[in-house]
């Protein structure tokens, strides 16, 4: 499955329904909101008018072992682009699984409508260009809203081209060969089936989440700090044992001062 259409698709979950509540933020981050904002609505139409209906029916049409089918065949397609990241992030036991899950599936999985190498113990991972970036020390930069893609820092936006390219590349070669007409029905498969993955979570986002804009940004960037570190995130904690400047004058302040010692009475050796 294209990584880049299914991280949009996850946070595009938490954009439908009627217009999202504009509750301006003061995010560093996100310096160009007032043009995040109306693109996410944009994105939210979309979606509701395209993607949303075609899902919907998708679910009401195919049995739940069909949909398993085809989300098993177009994330088996995935794979090998998943490897390559893996290798150029230094995994490469996680890139020979990733290879191998593509090669299993492929043929005794027919075609990838099966995950048997699942079940054999070869588990699937998630990895794309933009966490190789961040591997490799590219900072997040800002947070922005594209058009259909949806949210993405500006490191994952400038990776998102060559995702689309590599993903592509695999199902040119061995499904639809430069097929206008396959290629298309392709894409729209692999779009509406991941798009139905998510259609459970949006009465829960919509009557918990006030400001769906401010929920996308943050659920995006948690969830992607945690693809880049596989599952296990750094964590920095503030060391309370460090002196600070503020505490160390409270404390001087309320700290009892010694009593001012009285002089004494000098002797003139004179006796009263």
């Amino acid at each position: 499955m294209n990584k880049s259409l299914r991280l949009c698709l996850v946070c595009a979950a938490a954009l439908l329904a009627g217009g999202c509540a504009s509750v301006p933020t003061s995010d560093p981050d996100d310096p160009l909101e007032k043009i995040n904002r109306p693109m996410f609505k944009f994105n939210e139409r979309l979606d509701k008018w395209t993607t949303r209906p075609l899902a919907k029916v998708w679910v009401w049409v195919a049995p739940k072992p069909v949909r398993a089918w085809a989300a098993n065949f177009f994330g088996n397609l995935a794979d090998p682009w998943i490897g390559v990241n893996n290798l150029l992030q230094g995994k490469p036991a996680d890139a020979l699984n990733d290879w191998m899950r593509f090669v299993f599936n492929s043929t005794l999985g027919l075609g990838g409508l099966l995950d048997i190498a699942s079940e054999a113990g070869m588990p699937k991972h998630d990895e794309d260009f933009g966490q190789t970036l961040a591997v490799w020390g590219v900072p997040d930069g800002i947070f922005v809203v594209l058009p259909v893609l949806g949210p993405r820092t500006l490191r994952d936006a400038a990776a998102a081209p060559v995702d689309l390219v590599a993903d592509s590349y695999v199902a040119r070669e061995l499904i639809y060969h430069d097929n206008i007409r396959e290629r298309n029905a392709f894409i729209g498969g692999r779009a509406v089936s991941a798009r139905s993955q998510y259609l459970g979570i949006e009465r829960t986002l919509n009557e918990g989440t006030l400001d769906k804009y401010r929920f996308a940004r943050d659920f995006y960037r948690q969830q992607r700090r945690a693809k880049i570190y596989d599952g296990n995130p750094l964590h920095e904690y503030e060391d309370f044992d460090a002196p600070d400047d503020g505490d160390d004058q409270a404390e001087q302040a309320a700290a009892p001062q010694p009593e001012a010692q009285q002089p004494e009475p000098q002797q003139t050796g004179e006796e009263p």
